[in-house]
């Protein structure tokens, strides 16, 4: 039996009541410095001030690609307004080389056939010395002209028609065509690198990724040396 004013001694400290068992716990040690009030206030402008710094860098990150996107726009709406002329170029005289050269060969053919004639009517003259002088006269007038004849379809300074400026005409289209199909392959090369540069200038924007945006530019400015290029030929491209 427990005498008076004696307690019963608990079996286990399970058994011990939670305020006491809370009395008797440690209490755990906070790590690190601890904030002061004062401090806490401070902290959370630094922490706003520097989030809308950064804000502020991307706003004018974000403008600046911006007025570059709106740069290479116009460069290439300006490459392909080239890159188009000196396709029609090429397709008009490439047309016209061919036309002058066709007439040339018709002219060469008219050549043949007005030569091959003076000579059969030569030989025909030779060959009938008792003709009369009248018919004589006749066929020697006609020799004549057709002597004149091929020498016209031969050259003809005073209106180009004649073969040899005919030749002259269709190598120079040649040359025409040849040098606008040169640019217009410099061109095609700007073009697709513009579009090219816009794109990752877009994706720059959205993702405000400087990394991108100086990929962007470095693809513009072999776009531009294309472009440039194009209009002067300083130098042959080998893989157009």
């Amino acid at each position: 039996m427990l005498q008076r004013n004696e307690r019963p001694q608990p079996e286990s400290p399970l058994d011990v009541p939670a305020p006491a068992r809370m009395l008797g716990r440690r209490p755990r040690q906070r790590k690190g410095p601890a904030l002061e009030p004062d401090e806490v206030g401070d902290t959370i402008a630094e922490s706003t001030e520097s989030a809308r710094r950064g804000a502020d860098g991307d706003d004018r990150f974000r403008r600046f690609t911006a007025v570059l996107l709106g740069a290479l726009g116009m460069l290439l709406a300006i490459a392909s307004l080239a890159g188009e002329n000196a396709m029609k170029e090429t397709v008009n005289a490439n047309i016209l080389a061919t036309d002058t050269f066709a007439f040339y060969q018709a002219r060469g053919e008219r050549q043949t056939s007005y030569q091959l004639a003076a000579d059969a009517l030569e030989v025909q003259l030779a060959a009938l010395p008792d003709l009369a002088a009248e018919a004589r006269q006749a066929i020697a007038a006609r020799v004549a002209e057709y002597r004149a004849l091929v020498r016209r379809f031969e050259s003809d300074p005073a209106n180009g028609t004649g073969r040899q400026e005919l030749l002259a005409k269709a190598r120079g289209l040649e040359a025409k065509r040849d040098h606008a199909q040169r640019q217009d392959g410099n061109f095609d090369y700007s073009r697709a690198l513009f579009q090219i540069a816009i794109v990752l200038g877009s994706g720059s924007i959205v993702a405000a990724s400087r990394p991108l945006l100086w990929l962007c530019g470095a693809i513009a400015l072999v776009a531009t040396l294309f472009a440039v290029n194009g209009f002067l030929l300083l130098a042959e491209i080998p893989f157009s």
